[in-house]
């Protein structure tokens, strides 16, 4: 599979690479699709629990639940666009 990405991931890729800290660029890829994996694993637990608090009759505005998600997901992501 061929996939293009944007210079600023290209001299990323570049520097882990030329730094030492991956082997090649399909080992950043790899890395990079395990954390996405990672992050969608945390996204759809998150989502289950806030159904099964829901189904047990919590209650909470659309508001306080957006924000305890967006919060979740900013302590989970640890990185910084």
């Amino acid at each position: 599979m061929d996939v293009a990405i944007g210079a600023r991931w290209q001299l990323m890729v570049d520097g882990l690479v030329r730094n030492g800290r991956y082997s090649s660029a399909e080992d950043v890829v790899t890395e990079g699709l395990r954390l996405v994996s990672q992050h969608e694993d945390r996204l759809a637990a998150l989502k289950t629990k806030i159904a099964l608090s829901i189904a047990r009759g919590g209650a909470s505005t659309d508001e306080e639940v957006e924000a305890a998600i967006e919060a979740k997901l900013a302590s989970m992501s640890g990185l910084a666009d």
